[in-house]
């Protein structure tokens, strides 16, 4: 049986989480778009983001974390395949992999329900925080 880096879990749950997040956003927005009479929507050219100023704020909210998603995170990606490639076997490495994804989909619920800037930025904050550790343990490693 093959074994795999425990650190590839974080990342599969964050790449599904994303997908759930692009499903919520884009049904939300079209949802709203057609509820609020907008009933011309063009087929071809338009972006479900083109929707926004026809719906109301909330209904983007899901939408706009879809985007957040696709942004920082790849950053993650890219610290955790490093991470795995150079044999990263340090448990507090798995903890903040773990906290990053954690406080990613808190923060994805929290923007699309709730949405006050305040604490959803103390959620991207401390994400950022396990993503800066993961960093640094990555360079510590490759340059020691």
């Amino acid at each position: 049986m093959v074994e795999y880096s425990a650190l590839l879990g974080p990342v599969i749950v964050l790449v599904a989480w994303t997908m759930v997040m692009l499903f919520w956003g884009v049904g939300k927005s079209v949802g709203a778009a057609r509820r609020s009479g907008l009933k011309d929507i063009p087929a071809k050219g338009t972006r479900v983001r083109d929707l926004e100023p026809h719906i109301d704020a909330a209904a983007a909210w899901p939408r706009q974390n879809y985007e957040h998603l696709v942004e920082q995170p790849t950053l993650f990606y890219a610290i955790v395949f490093a991470l795995v490639a150079m044999g990263d076997d340090l448990q507090l490495n798995l903890w903040l992999a773990w906290g990053y994804v954690g406080l990613r989909i808190i923060h994805s619920i929290y923007q699309s329900t709730v949405n006050v800037g305040r604490v959803r930025g103390l959620f991207f904050v401390l994400s950022t925080l396990c993503l800066i550790g993961l960093v640094l343990h990555a360079a510590i490693r490759f340059f020691h």
